[in-house]
């Protein structure tokens, strides 16, 4: 059989190309995205920066740290505590000690991300005087970079100052460094200092502080601005790296099972012409094995190639959209080749054996008869795991709306819950490509001529030919639909859920992350006709099931405030019974019942028990806890909510409030623009992301579309040529085949349609469960787009193999052997 083995090779081309392209592209995907992943794994080692020669860092306490059973539990505190003044005390005794301060700093024709410092901070990155002098005044400043020379006036949302300086900028943040004393007058809260000391001799000093920190050597980089910047990056990349892995894998073994399946059925005849001459089953099925080992041996070597010179253009296209920190390369490993190669071979193998087993087990006469109509595509094994997948789908959703719905609110379920209800719809294909492809010709069977009813009825009896073009359509659509749809669902879910809860008239922010001042907050509350709520973002901590420390987002505000401007979504309970005593929590929390107390530890870590005032829903996961200020210590006001009194005019209370925040640089903001501030669609990364998941995925289906209809095409050469000689000109012909691959494209797209809107009410019914009604958000401008390209692209591969056939004479194409 391997001299078959090799002539088939040979005269088959046609389909074998099809099925090395359809290999080695999935494999080149898998290995890229397996590197890519790789890569965001480790980050590289991050010496200490603002503090590089600072010797020694002493910091106050920024995480909890719980003991529990299984060992102790950690989480960053919300509010990190200061050095206490004592301990200050005794390290001044050792030598000089330097408070550092850090703050938000918004310059008119500065960079973006401006943090002011004390100049006295400067010499421990250490910066060096470019031009110009240190400030000495409380108006003047020193800056980084050549964004602004000295004598220049700048106005800032701190006042009107004059750079007196410069520094040479070292790529770690654009500072402005002001003098130490008006330093502490913008930021009086200092959390960290530097003592020009010994280390034990500190170390001693700050014993029995209860979680003061003591840095030396790199240790020093925590006193950096976020320095788990890279852990976070690292968890980024992670999460998008491993969803467009876990997603284009789907798709590569999904698309090269089905292209050699087809591959396989194609050759019907063939098989029938071995069986009649002699051939067994088992030598059938070995040569088909043969074929499918030689094919995906070779392909999947040169989709490592390939994956190899892809990764690298992933890595600097992530790093160039900012989905990738600066750093990010691509690392020398070996498992992702592995992975990729072996599961290429492994799933061309298993696509050719499901398919040769049917084929060895048919006679040699019924072979033959069933090379020209498909009378059985569906086997019993395939209609078993179509339907048990569909079962188990539909099990699954049951489950998760019954016993967890907000599971189906989470990225990696909407992500990777789809795929299995596009498995079985794909294997139980065949039964609905049949009904689906009569109604979708249904008119044009019915208009004039014979060309609408060749159409259905090619669709209707080619059923295996339809079903593998249509299954990349299907995957297409399918996870556009699912994957967009369910982001925007979700995000109109979270406005929504933020309008109706929110029931002021007014929003007013600060321009920076320090909040607003005394002074700022009593302007705001001497403006006549609002009723003004000041609340601040915090957090609590809460211990559930003995082991798990879990992290709660809370606001500190007042409850008469609150209930004025919030209409929160109780389930139980009121807002009036909140008091410095008792807290508000949400179904999420293990003990959830009104008057029952609850351990929890507060945002600066002190520990308290609390009552439960009120209980909300859980909503789609942002009803977090709310306290009394008093519970939140420390905690600037970054948020004032302001609803207008009874008769009181909108503007006039608007330009009030503008004129008192109009010093701090703070934003009013209307309710409606508020809430598109805070919940826009999607952020760019956002967006960017997504499309990084799905543009390479849809790239994929799209070739293999391609490329399934040129081997489907080119497989029809005799029946085409029979149209030929039954009277038909070239262009009928032509348009005979452009329609055909219009219809198929209709069918997959309206398979995909139904995936994707099975998901879609899915997630819809899991938000209303949750309280949440929203409407669906189905991405008409997505899928439309999608299927467009599909069918072009179909067209195009159909028309364009047919085209060159038909050049030839067609009594010499009905001669042409199989």
């Amino acid at each position: 059989m391997l001299s078959t083995t090799l002539r088939t090779l040979r005269t088959r081309w046609v389909t074998f190309v099809g099925s090395f392209l359809a290999v080695s592209l999935g494999v080149a995907l898998i290995a890229a995205m397996g590197l890519a992943l790789a890569s965001s794994l480790d980050a590289p080692d991050r010496g200490p920066e603002r503090f590089a020669a600072a010797p020694v860092v002493v910091k106050g306490r920024d995480t909890l740290q719980v003991p529990t059973p299984v060992g102790e539990r950690s989480q960053k505190l919300a509010q990190p505590r200061a050095v206490p003044e004592d301990v200050v005390a005794k390290l001044r005794g050792l030598g000089t000690v330097v408070e550092d301060r850090s703050f938000a700093v918004r310059a008119e024709g500065g960079p973006a991300g401006l943090v002011g410092h004390p100049w006295s901070t400067a010499a421990f990155a250490p910066y060096h005087l470019d031009a110009g002098r240190p400030p000495e005044a409380a108006d003047e400043v020193v800056v980084t970079g050549d964004w602004a020379r000295p004598g220049t006036g700048v106005r800032t949302d701190r006042g009107t100052v004059r750079v007196v300086g410069t520094v040479a900028g070292l790529g770690i943040e654009n500072a402005v460094f002001y003098t130490d004393t008006r330093a502490a007058e913008l930021s009086p809260r200092s959390r960290q200092l530097v003592v020009d000391a010994g280390a034990a001799a500190v170390r001693k000093a700050v014993r029995g502080s209860g979680g003061v920190q003591v840095l030396t050597g790199d240790a020093r980089r925590y006193a950096d601005a976020d320095p788990d910047r890279d852990s976070a990056a690292l968890t980024a990349m992670n999460a998008m790296f491993g969803t467009a892995g876990g997603v284009t894998g789907f798709v590569s073994v999904f698309v090269v099972a089905s292209t050699f399946a087809f591959a396989v059925a194609q050759r019907r005849r063939e098989f029938g012409l071995l069986r009649t001459a002699g051939a067994t089953p088992g030598q059938i099925r070995r040569m088909v094995l043969h074929e499918a080992l030689a094919v995906g041996a070779l392909a999947s070597a040169a989709g490592c190639v390939l994956g190899s010179y892809l990764a690298p253009k992933l890595a600097e296209w992530a790093v160039g959209q900012s989905l990738a920190p600066r750093w990010f390369t691509i690392g020398d490993y070996a498992w992702p080749y592995h992975m990729a190669f072996w599961t290429g071979l492994l799933v061309a193998l298993c696509g050719a054996l499901a398919a040769s087993w049917r084929a060895g087990r048919t006679g040699p006469t019924e072979a033959l008869r069933e090379a020209s109509v498909d009378t059985g595509p569906m086997t019993w094994g395939r209609r078993l795991f179509g339907a048990a997948l569909l079962v188990t789908a539909a099990v699954t959703l049951a489950l998760a709306l019954v016993t967890n719905p907000g599971d189906l609110l989470q990225r990696k379920t909407y992500v990777s819950r789809p795929m299995l209800l596009i498995t079985a719809v794909a294997l139980l294909a065949p039964v609905l490509v049949r009904p689906l492809a009569r109604l979708v010709a249904w008119l044009p069977a019915r208009l004039p001529g014979a060309g609408g009813m060749l159409v259905r009825e090619n669709a209707a009896t080619g059923v295996r030919r339809t079903a593998a073009v249509a299954a990349p359509v299907l995957v297409t659509v399918a996870l556009a639909g699912s994957l967009l749809g369910a982001a925007a669902t979700l995000n109109g879910a979270k406005a929504t859920e933020v309008r109706e809860r929110t029931a002021a008239d007014f929003v007013v922010t600060p321009a920076g992350d320090a909040g607003f001042g005394e002074a700022t907050l009593r302007r705001l509350r001497a403006v006549s006709g609002g009723e003004v709520s000041a609340s601040s973002s915090s957090a609590v901590y809460v211990l559930e099931d003995g082991v798990a420390l879990i992290r709660s987002d809370a606001r500190a505000v007042e409850p008469g405030p609150l209930a004025a401007t919030t209409r929160l979504p109780l389930a139980a309970g009121t807002v009036g019974g909140l008091d410095d005593d008792s807290i508000i929590v949400n179904e999420e929390w293990e003990k959830h019942t009104v008057g029952e107390r609850v351990d929890v530890w507060l945002g600066d870590g002190t520990r308290k028990s609390l009552k439960i005032a009120a209980v909300m829903t859980t909503g789609t996961g942002d009803n977090g806890a709310y306290v009394t200020p008093r519970n939140a210590p420390a905690a600037p006001v970054d948020r004032v909510d302001v609803r207008l009194a009874h008769g009181a005019d909108a503007d006039t209370v608007a330009a009030g409030l503008r004129q008192a925040v109009g010093a701090s640089g703070g934003e009013v903001l209307t309710r409606g623009a508020w809430v598109r501030a805070r919940y826009p669609e999607s952020s760019r990364t956002t967006r960017t992301g997504f499309f990084l998941v799905l543009g390479i995925a849809l790239l994929y289906t799209g070739i293999s579309l391609a490329n399934t209809m040129v081997m489907a095409t080119s497989d029809r050469v005799r029946e085409l040529a029979v149209l030929r000689l039954a009277g038909a000109t070239r262009w009928q012909v032509l348009r005979l085949v452009g329609a055909e691959a219009l219809m198929v494209v209709m069918v997959g797209g309206l398979l995909g349609a139904l995936v994707a809107g099975l998901n879609l009410v899915g997630m819809w019914g899991a938000l209303g469960l949750l309280s949440v009604w929203t409407s669906l958000v189905i991405p008409w401008g997505t899928l439309a787009a999608a299927l467009g390209a599909c069918a072009v692209l179909a067209v195009i591969s159909a028309i364009a193999p047919a085209g060159l056939a038909l050049r030839r004479r067609a009594v010499e194409l009905a001669g042409v052997r199989e």
